[in-house]
């Protein structure tokens, strides 16, 4: 690529960057705003974007004010839910992508067909039978009961995703590697899954964002012994009747939003690696 591509592809991005950047500092910036700032422009700069004051108490409120009891623990369930679903969903989908990608058996095609049928089904149309199964069998308001729904949104992504990468590893390093007498249990841990660690790490990286970010399960499956943060940020009010949330909710939005940041801060490498590796068979 020649440096005059690179400069115009360059100012391409700097739009694009803006038009990203512009929502998440917007809420930033009201995050940091007094109660008072929220609805009096004259007490902000840039317009109505940046308090000339900005204040901590948003932050406070959720983790030490009167919305704690809402926001920790649902703070906590979310991290709880949304590392055994994608550690159970990387699994089970490694096992059944190595699977497909290396035998052959009747129904393979119908397993990938009905993976990818699953991923466009609606979500909002699986909650009325689960919502009605989860109280007749005791799963309502639990962990458990979140993470199985959480299986049907990460677990077909996981398995298409694992299995182009699979197909990309040559099969002649297995075969070579049995033999030279190892098991095809040895084979495959030896050999395929340190191949394979990129493309699992994406995965992870993958079906934990699509768990963090679920609203619909969350909100209509738990009340409050399981909620996550993106139904819990409903439920937040404001000091009286008159108050809006505002601030509080984009404190809250912050803070869930810091540990997707930071995962794709430090793993871009890995993720970018685990995404065009399976792009290319050979």
């Amino acid at each position: 690529m020649s440096s005059r591509v690179k400069t115009w592809l360059g100012i391409a991005a700097i739009p694009i960057m803006v038009w990203t950047l512009i929502p998440i500092l917007w809420i930033v910036a009201t995050s940091l705003k007094p109660i008072p700032a929220l609805a009096d422009s004259t007490q902000n700069v840039f317009g109505n974007f940046w308090p000339k004051h900005p204040t901590w108490d948003n932050y406070s409120l959720i983790f030490t004010g009167g919305a704690r009891d809402l926001f920790v623990p649902a703070l906590w369930h979310s991290i709880i839910v949304s590392l055994v679903a994608t550690l159970i969903s990387v699994i089970l989908a490694t096992f059944c992508a190595y699977a497909i990608s290396r035998l052959n058996f009747p129904g393979k095609g119908v397993i990938l067909t009905t993976a990818l049928a699953v991923s466009f089904f609606p979500v909002i149309a699986m909650v009325t039978p689960l919502f009605n199964l989860w109280r007749q069998i005791g799963l309502f308001d639990t962990i458990p009961g979140l993470i199985i729904p959480y299986l049907a949104l990460t677990l077909p992504l996981s398995i298409w995703t694992l299995t182009a990468f699979f197909q990309q590893i040559p099969w002649e390093m297995e075969q070579a590697a049995q033999v030279d007498g190892a098991t095809s249990w040895q084979a495959f841990r030896k050999v395929i899954a340190p191949l394979a660690a990129p493309g699992v790490f994406t995965t992870a990286i993958i079906a934990f964002f699509t768990a963090w970010n679920d609203f619909v399960f969350s909100l209509n499956l738990t009340s409050e012994n399981a909620r996550t943060v993106p139904a819990a940020l409903t439920f937040f009010t404001g000091a009286s009747q008159f108050t809006q949330p505002t601030g509080a909710i984009c404190a809250a939005a912050v803070v869930v939003t810091i540990p997707v940041i930071i995962l794709v801060l430090l793993f871009q490498r890995r993720i970018v690696s685990g995404l065009t590796s399976g792009a290319v068979k050979g």
